[in-house]
């Protein structure tokens, strides 16, 4: 039964909106906004950086009114589910604080600007993501995951390499990563990756943004170089098959995919940061 808060979302339910809070990315001098979904059980608690794709953080329908009230429903379906199994999630906007809070269309990823790489930028607000739960009493500092979507999940890569841009001292990283179709095509994971802590990255075999093919590709070349890597491909699922929305969960492929997501997801993070 728990499975079915992001479908609860989808028809309509009331939910909770999550905390507005502000923190400095480690670019040191972007502020960043972030949302903040935390357990109706006292803490401490292990927490969970979430980083959302090229769409940015918010609805389609948000009509320039950009706050917790108009995130997309992904985004708070995801947040709640992790706050119901007792851990904080924090949403980090990394465009509209640099100007582009309505994202970027699809087929744009040539025309984004450096401002807002997934290879050079964004790593910088996850860290900064991680900085700002660690300073938070309700969360246990050494359990702290990350998960990203589409051009969340390639930052999520680019932020797990042991040559990462604002990568911390070990001891304040992230535990666990999970990374929903990302693109692997970037430089960042080119040659020879390490990641420093597990990753479990999830493929849709449909997808029409990006090629699985290469990401599978990039898996099995990293799990050959040692890595603690696990992928799975999700037959037919299509990009973005875990919005909640009736477009997405109609799809039988689809929304097998995004039950089995949530399954994996809960069961990685709790083995790979003892929860």
């Amino acid at each position: 039964m728990r499975l079915l808060i992001p479908f609860l979302l989808a028809a309509g339910f009331a939910s909770a909106e999550p905390q507005t809070v502000h923190f400095q990315s480690e670019d040191h001098q972007t502020e960043l906004v972030g949302y903040l979904f935390e357990p109706a059980t006292p803490g401490p608690h292990p927490a969970i950086v979430l980083l959302h794709g090229r769409a940015g953080a918010y609805s389609s329908l948000a009509n320039g009114v950009y706050t917790a009230a108009t995130l997309s429903k992904r985004h708070k379906a995801w947040g709640q589910f992790w706050a119901e199994r007792n851990y904080v999630a924090l949403l980090v906007d990394s465009f509209g604080p640099r100007g582009y809070p309505a994202g970027f269309p699809k087929g744009s990823y040539q025309d984004r600007p450096a401002a807002v790489s997934e290879q050079t930028v964004r790593p910088l607000d996850a860290y900064a993501g991680l900085r700002f739960l660690q300073r938070r009493p309700e969360v246990l500092k050494d359990r702290i995951g990350v998960q990203g979507w589409s051009n969340g999940g390639m930052t999520v890569l680019a932020t797990m390499s042991d040559q990462s841009p604002g990568l911390p001292v070990a001891g304040s990283r992230f535990r666990a990563a999970l990374a929903e179709y990302p693109g692997c095509g970037m430089d960042a994971i080119k040659g020879d990756y390490r990641s420093y802590a597990p990753v479990l990255m999830l493929l849709a075999a449909a997808d029409q943004e990006v090629n699985p093919k290469t990401c599978e590709a990039f898996g099995k070349r990293a799990i050959a170089d040692g890595n603690d890597l696990v992928f799975h491909v999700f037959p037919g699922a299509e990009h973005n098959y875990d919005d909640p929305s009736k477009s997405k969960q109609s799809n039988p492929a689809d929304h097998a995919a995004t039950e089995e997501t949530y399954r994996r997801a809960e069961a990685f993070f709790a083995e790979k940061m003892g929860h």
